[in-house]
């Protein structure tokens, strides 16, 4: 196996999600492995797509195919149907910040349109929010601005997702997301801040498991193109996320 390259037994998986494939309507893509491991180098390395190795093709057909599996949604929909044989015994959120290089910024502006970095006292920032099963598979995975409460990505998240257990950390202590959670028999295992009157018990059995989404983003910021955002589009970083995710799922 090449350096970075997708396993057989990782290929095998997500091989029938892809465009181009034998028996599909259309056009065939033979290099549809060829393609996806250089998405998947580029983003390992965390180089600039120019300096992708010969052996992948040219560089802007690469970043241009991949612009075009974001806008039809094909990462999307593999790494949803990765996620579809999922764990409920429990699950847990949390959120990372990655730096967002200076490249990064300075997308066209559109109207209302967020593309996920923020200026906090670290400078350029995007925070990563996401679930996991309890066998450390990502769930549901969203992109908001670095200065952005982790709160505020939970209800949005949660909607994608039914656990018998729901694991989080202070941050995450908030009345109406403990009512939902509630309201749908879902048990919370979540600290109550200090200001609480009533504190919550909880089992710190389950808390404990809460390392596993820290295993996650650990595995996650092991690719550098994802450690530091140097995608100035929204969607593309958040593909980047989604396919690395699904990959690292599946090893």
């Amino acid at each position: 196996m090449r350096r970075y390259g997708l396993s057989d037994g990782q290929w095998e998986q997500i091989k029938d999600l892809l465009p181009g494939r034998e028996g599909h309507v259309g056009g065939t893509a033979a290099d549809n492995r060829l393609f996806v491991e250089a998405v998947l180098y580029r983003y390992r390395a965390g180089i600039p797509w120019r300096d992708l190795p010969v052996r992948f093709g040219d560089w802007k057909n690469v970043h241009r195919r991949l612009r075009r599996w974001c806008e039809s949604g094909v990462i999307e929909r593999i790494f949803r149907h990765l996620a579809a044989d999922r764990a409920n015994e429990y699950m847990m959120i949390d959120s990372t910040i990655v730096r967002a290089h200076q490249h990064s910024a300075g997308a066209h502006k559109k109207k209302d349109a967020d593309q996920g970095i923020g200026r906090s006292r670290g400078g350029l920032t995007t925070k990563i929010h996401a679930i996991i099963d309890a066998a450390g598979k990502a769930m549901a995975l969203s992109l908001t601005p670095g200065q952005r409460a982790d709160i505020t990505e939970a209800e949005p998240l949660l909607d994608e997702v039914d656990p018998e257990v729901f694991i989080a950390d202070k941050a995450y202590d908030a009345d109406p997301l403990i009512e939902e959670l509630e309201d749908r028999q879902i048990t919370p295992v979540i600290p109550s801040r200090r200001n609480r009157r009533h504190s919550r018990k909880i089992s710190f059995s389950l808390y404990k498991k809460r390392k596993e989404i820290e295993r996650f983003f650990a595995r996650l910021k092991q690719f550098r193109g994802i450690a530091t955002r140097y995608d100035k589009l929204k969607s593309t970083f958040l593909a980047a996320v989604q396919l690395v995710s699904a990959i690292i799922g599946i090893n």
